[in-house]
């Protein structure tokens, strides 16, 4: 041993052979024990149902078809205080297909812009200005149509990228969007049920719950309008899902024959027949989903739910993600969730995020968008695992 190293060691006491190793073991496991062991933490999200809840859960009535409850029960049940009703004459809707920034091409149609068209060939309608102009397939300009194509033919149309679908093809310049074009479907109501209900519901259920849903929809059609430019409905969840004649079915068709002009009613007026996938066991009240009373839209038992495959469902994080996911309302890293207000479901409708840098305020909605949740109706579980 060097001299300096001798200068700068404390003395200690001499500990020979075995002692010595003895000595070392039990210091070690005395200082492994001393030390708390790193907690994990992780947690579990519980929820239920899928969609806003609000009006008919279209699970919950499949369940009450299948339990022997008619269309007219099931529609009683889910718009509380409700009647049917029958809308008169032929009423037309308008629906958006798309947009195009280029020409919209068609073919099926035997008029347009007051020019008689061959439905075997095919045509173009094409953006001038503010209006629109037929032409040809080649580029041959046929009329200038001013500010609406609309090219109708014997019942049906084909549109180019789109498919297929009864009514007339109606373009319209897109005000948004610089040299675009609406494409828009105009047809008659009872066409345009067709046109949704395969791709709200599967054609396989049973014929009461598909009476009720065609009524549903035929009712939301008539109050969903959301005054587009030239268009009145969104052909995606917007307003209701609709991709025209190539997506009917028999099942889905004789429903909606069945159910002809039959609308939900409300205080004399067609009422606005909210539905969604599944409510987990309940429905919601609009007031605390939209922020506006509604009468007949209030939270009713739901106890036919439980087909639906997110009757019940469950999420799963870490710490880490958790507190990643909630990054734009959180403040720090996630200690709790309190839920401060629930709806009559009991959906969220506000809760406070405990972080370690603070607490903050979220609505329901947010934490279901922010988590990748189904509904709002969440209940929240914190697991620590690791502690001694």
């Amino acid at each position: 041993m060097s001299k300096a190293v001798k200068e700068i060691s404390a003395p200690r006491p001499r500990i020979p052979g075995t002692t010595r190793f003895t000595f070392l073991c039990v210091l070690l496991l005395a200082l492994l024990y001393a030390l708390p062991a790193q907690a994990s933490v992780s947690w579990v999200v519980h929820g239920r149902g899928f969609g806003h809840g609000v009006g008919m859960s279209a699970y919950g009535a499949y369940g009450y078809a299948e339990h022997g409850k008619s269309y007219r029960f099931i529609l009683g049940h889910y718009y509380t205080g409700t009647s049917l009703g029958t809308v008169q004459g032929t009423r037309v809707v308008r629906v958006l297909l798309g947009i195009e920034a280029g020409d919209v091409g068609f073919s099926g149609a035997t008029s347009a812009c007051g020019v008689r068209l061959d439905p075997a060939r095919s045509y173009q309608a094409h953006r001038d200005g503010n209006g629109v102009r037929l032409r040809s397939s080649a580029g041959k300009r046929l009329a200038n149509c001013g500010r609406t194509l609309r090219a109708a033919g014997p019942g049906k149309v084909t549109v180019a990228g789109y498919g297929t679908y009864r009514g007339a093809l109606e373009t319209v310049p897109t005000e948004s969007q610089a040299g675009s074009l609406n494409v828009v479907n105009a047809l008659a109501l009872e066409q345009y049920v067709k046109g949704v209900m395969p791709n709200e519901v599967p054609p396989s259920w049973p014929a009461e719950e598909l009476k009720a849903q065609a009524v549903a929809v035929r009712s939301i059609a008539l109050t969903g309008d959301v005054g587009g430019n030239g268009f009145d409905l969104y052909s995606d969840t917007r307003s209701q899902v609709y991709k025209g004649l190539e997506s009917e079915y028999a099942s889905t068709n004789a429903a909606v024959a069945a159910t002809r002009g039959q609308v939900v009613m409300y205080g004399g007026k067609v009422a606005q027949t909210l539905y969604s996938a599944c409510s987990g066991g309940h429905t919601e009240s609009a007031v605390n989903v939209f922020g506006s009373p509604v009468p007949y839209l209030v939270g009713v038992p739901d106890p036919f739910d439980s087909a639906c495959p997110l009757h019940e469902w469950t999420l799963k994080f870490s710490g880490p993600e958790i507190s990643a996911k909630l990054s734009s309302y959180l403040k720090g890293r996630l200690k709790k969730v309190v839920v401060t207000k629930r709806g009559v479901s009991p959906r969220i409708i506000e809760a406070k995020l405990y972080g370690t840098g603070g607490v903050s305020t979220v609505t329901g909605t947010d934490l279901e968008v922010a988590l990748g949740g189904y509904d709002t109706w969440m209940s929240f579980q914190k697991v620590v695992s690791g502690q001694r």
